[in-house]
């Protein structure tokens, strides 16, 4: 298990370092930060002047020197724009999206997974069509067209729910529910599709006629062993629910890392925004790795050497 998770964390490294990489390039890429920095009307002297101060005169690769070794010393830079610490900025909105992206996937798991078991247990019935159906049309349509939709119904037209902000459990409402329904549906499908695999192996008709009820079929030869494909799912889904909450926040004006990033790209505030999609990659490769052990918890017959 010791080298399994040594492996593990030497690659989590260097795909951390490789989007740490990209984010410095994309950032330069996106245009010249001095244009959103020097109000209109500066003078040339000027705006050399902050360029040399901020560092930009110098070739990217010398600016990519200097930001590793200022990471390395704890250091990711200041905001251009609010002339803080990144770090502090980050860290202040950090609690908004972890809360929103952790009640997305608890709500997701606790529909997604007794969805997937009935439409398994009832798959030429109505009701397992129902399902079915239903999770083809929450994976079709995208979160933001499903924000916006919450946003005429509920908040323009009924005024039942507020549409920007996070002050009470009001405000999570429909965040969470746009953030959380393609999740839900494509839980749903992979559930029953596992369980489906699962309740055709010989050991399940063994079990029944040994006189196995079908409640302890159902959970203890069933569910555990369609977990292995359903956390695999989760695992995935973990990119696609944080990348999501990105366009929610802004869509909702929540004050998480999503919003500040958005507004870090269309400002070319490098420091903001390389410290962002860091964050994100960081976000994203531990919940994967955390995945990648939970696998061999949930099922032994996985190698940690493999």
């Amino acid at each position: 298990m010791a080298g399994y998770i040594g492996s593990k964390v030497v690659k989590a490294l260097i795909t951390l370092w490789l989007i740490f990489t990209v984010a410095f390039l994309a950032a330069r890429i996106s245009g010249d930060a001095m244009d959103f920095i020097m109000p209109e009307g500066m003078n040339e002297e000027a705006r050399e002047a902050m360029t040399s101060y901020l560092g930009l005169d110098k070739s990217w690769l010398e600016q990519y020197w200097l930001y590793v070794r200022n990471v390395f010393h704890g250091d990711l830079g200041t905001s251009f724009h609010f002339r803080q610490p990144v770090i502090d900025l980050y860290t202040q909105r950090f609690i908004p999206t972890l809360t929103l992206c952790g009640l997305a996937m608890l709500l997701s798991m606790a529909i997604s997974i007794p969805l997937g078991v009935i439409a398994a247990l009832k798959k030429n019935r109505p009701a397992g069509f129902l399902i079915q159906s239903a999770a083809f049309l929450g994976y079709a349509v995208p979160n933001f067209v499903l924000a916006i939709l919450l946003i005429l119904v509920f908040s323009f037209h009924l005024g039942w729910l507020p549409s920007s902000g996070s002050d009470t459990m009001m405000h999570y409402i429909m965040p969470v529910t746009a953030l959380a329904c393609t999740l839900i549906a494509s839980l749903t499908r992979f559930s029953r599709s596992a369980l489906l695999d699962v309740l055709s192996q010989d050991y399940i008709r063994t079990a029944r006629a040994k006189g196995v009820g079908n409640f302890s079929v159902l959970t203890v030869h069933g569910l555990r062993n369609a977990m292995i494909t359903i956390v695999t799912v989760l695992g995935l889904q973990v990119a696609a629910l944080v990348s999501g909450s990105v366009v929610i926040e802004n869509v909702f004006s929540w004050p998480g890392i999503g919003e500040l990033l958005v507004f870090a790209a269309i400002k070319r505030d490098y420091p903001l925004l390389q410290t962002g999609v860091i964050l994100v990659g960081t976000i994203v490769i531990f919940i994967n790795f955390i995945v990648d052990v939970v696998y061999v918890l949930i099922d032994p017959r996985i190698q940690p050497g493999s």
